[in-house]
């Protein structure tokens, strides 16, 4: 009986397989014989070489080699070129402009239908389809310049940028420690953050480099001219609070009376303590943002912060606390909740440098209309802040490196107070020459100390190197 079941098994799976062949063979012939011949045919990308990214005198900035990307800058030039990486199908911009203009770049992949046989070895190329480049991109970068700016800034934490103030064409734009474009994977746990874009995506205190917002505003508003005098005590007092000069705290010494210039020449706190009081928060916040200052450049590069212009509004909204006096006073001289990126205060000391042009910063040519737009400034406003900017630079002004320097410079220093601990950011923003400007210069150092000490003399060095070509 067991012998009988197992034949009769046996049998149920000869069936089985019969009906299996004559399925396969027969009633479904043409669609497996279609299947097989598809099994054969391989479909291979031909990849495209991507387009290669100039500076403005035509020097490549990368290239393709058959190991990869290549990046002549290797760090001075990360946080502009950025990098790539694999995507779905094909290499594509991971960061900078490499990701931004990804499409210009990349060009169209190719490919080749090739027929194998059963052990995969090719018989025959059935058809082709050549690949098509990338196109090249001309940048506005200045390669020279972008490798002195990073070298000077010698692995410290911070960020240099440097434009054109007549059509907001970008020089330079660096931000350190960088990262080599080939080995991302290495600095993604880095705590210097070095694939973070200080330049663009730091936002900080603006410190005393906000003053030439203040004063604008003071001047446009019918608030202060060029005969307003306002006498430096040394500190104010409001209340239980006290609001001191920064010469006073030092020194324990005042200065004196002053007039506008005067007061940016020495960035003296107290005169602009008492612009801030005559304009008040709504006033000055507005003529900050008409700056730019809360709101992105729209620069072309990927992760643009938006920096930060506090009012009561937003103090109401993300606080829960009423707007005092003491708010606006240290609002004026570029302290409190205040937050600008290092190119945002370039942007603000372009719009002096070009007499009250407002462009849009770029790193790829085009029309200078389809970029700048004229600010409602007086004449008499932006003569008086740059003759002040120019004292900043000359004998007792706050800037000291550029004393002696070839160029006439306007600039201004800023010391950014942050975090407690008298921990202080080092700001210098400025111009040359100052009659026909051709360069803006924005240093950032974090954390470094005083702008007159540390940043100021980065931007004097950056400024040499670059007159010493024209």
């Amino acid at each position: 009986m067991k012998w009988l079941l197992v034949e009769w098994l046996l049998t149920l799976s000869l069936f089985g397989l019969l009906a299996r062949l004559v399925s396969v063979q027969v009633v479904n012939h043409d669609y497996y014989l279609a299947l097989a011949r598809e099994n054969r045919i391989k479909l291979e990308t031909i990849p495209a070489d991507r387009g290669v990214i100039f500076d403005r005198f035509k020097t490549p900035l990368n290239r393709n080699a058959p190991e990869g990307r290549q990046y002549d800058l290797g760090e001075a030039g990360s946080a502009v070129l950025g990098y790539v990486g694999q995507g779905d199908r094909e290499i594509v911009g991971k960061d900078g402009l490499e990701r931004i203009y990804d499409n210009k770049l990349k060009g169209k992949p190719g490919g080749l239908l090739l027929e194998t046989d059963a052990a995969g070895a090719l018989v025959r190329e059935i058809g082709r389809s050549e690949p098509v480049p990338g196109d090249s991109l001309m940048s506005t970068l200045d390669a020279g310049l972008q490798q002195k700016a990073y070298a000077l800034l010698s692995g410290r934490k911070g960020a240099v940028v440097a434009s054109d103030p007549g059509n907001g064409e970008i020089l330079a734009l660096v931000s350190s420690p960088g990262f080599k474009p080939q080995e991302v994977e290495k600095y993604l746990t880095d705590q210097d953050l070095p694939l973070f874009n200080r330049a663009l995506g730091g936002v900080y205190p603006p410190g005393s480099t906000f003053k030439l917002i203040t004063a604008t505003a003071a001047l446009e508003e019918g608030k202060a001219d060029a005969s307003t005098q306002i006498e430096d005590t040394g500190k104010i007092s409001i209340g239980p609070y006290s609001y001191a000069n920064w010469y006073f705290t030092q020194y324990g010494r005042t200065e004196g009376v002053l007039d506008i210039i005067q007061a940016l020449k020495r960035s003296n706190d107290i005169f602009f303590y008492r612009l801030g009081e005559r304009l008040g928060i709504r006033a000055l916040a507005d003529w900050a943002k008409f700056f730019g200052v809360g709101n992105s450049t729209g620069v072309d590069l990927p992760g643009e912060a938006e920096g930060l212009m506090p009012d009561p509004t937003w103090k109401e909204a993300q606080k829960k606390e009423d707007w005092f006096l003491g708010d606006t006073l240290i609002t004026a001289i570029g302290q409190g909740d205040i937050l600008m990126t290092p190119l945002q205060v370039n942007q603000m000391t372009s719009v002096i440098a070009s007499t009250g042009q407002w462009c849009r910063p770029h790193l790829v040519a085009a029309d200078k209309e389809d970029y700048c737009r004229r600010l409602d400034i007086q004449p008499q406003t932006i003569d008086l802040i740059i003759s002040g900017m120019v004292q900043v630079t000359q004998a007792g002004g706050t800037a000291w490196p550029f004393f002696d320097f070839p160029v006439s410079v306007a600039g201004k220093t800023g010391t950014a107070e942050f975090g407690g601990d008298d921990k202080t950011h080092a700001w210098f923003t400025g111009f040359a020459p100052v009659d026909s400007p051709n360069i803006v210069v924005t240093v950032l150092l974090e954390g470094a100390g005083e702008g007159s000490y540390e940043a100021a003399p980065v931007a004097k060095d950056l400024l040499a190197y670059w007159f010493s070509r024209q």
